[in-house]
């Protein structure tokens, strides 16, 4: 039974040895359907002897975004935090009127300088986890 020579560094929930060193590591390279694995050090990985990664050829491609795009992306928000902003304005108005301190005043305006900043983070979207590529060599550490 013969495998391809493609394996995916993967975290494992265990630590076990690594087959080089014998020292505790949950770095595991496997195969597509994880029929073959080993536990390797990240150590081990970076060494050109022993695997080298493949490149993958998808990724430029997928985190490529037009300047357009970007452009538009970045306008929605403005317009957004600018309506928040005339909303507040607005809450602020109202409680003077009601009477309320200064103090909330200035607490809402604090509130206001932390609001923006998680905002894009919530509307971008995860990445699909992407694990990284090896090919091991066949001879190891052969000189």
């Amino acid at each position: 039974m013969s495998f391809t020579n493609v394996y995916y560094k993967r975290t494992a929930g265990t630590a076990k040895s690594c087959y080089v060193c014998y020292r505790p590591t949950p770095t595991v390279l496997a195969t597509i359907n994880t029929v073959d694995f080993i536990y390797v050090c990240p150590g081990h990985l970076s060494d050109s002897n022993f695997a080298s990664r493949i490149a993958d050829a998808e990724a430029p491609a997928k985190s490529s975004v037009s300047a357009e795009e970007i452009a538009k992306i970045k306008q929605e928000w403005e317009d957004k935090q600018k309506k928040k902003q005339e909303k507040e304005k607005e809450k602020g108005k109202e409680e003077k009127e009601d009477g309320k301190d200064k103090k909330s005043d200035a607490g809402s305006s604090k509130e206001a300088s932390k609001s923006p900043t998680p905002a894009p983070a919530a509307s971008t979207k995860p990445a699909a986890p992407a694990h990284e590529r090896y090919s091991l060599h066949r001879d190891f550490y052969a000189s």
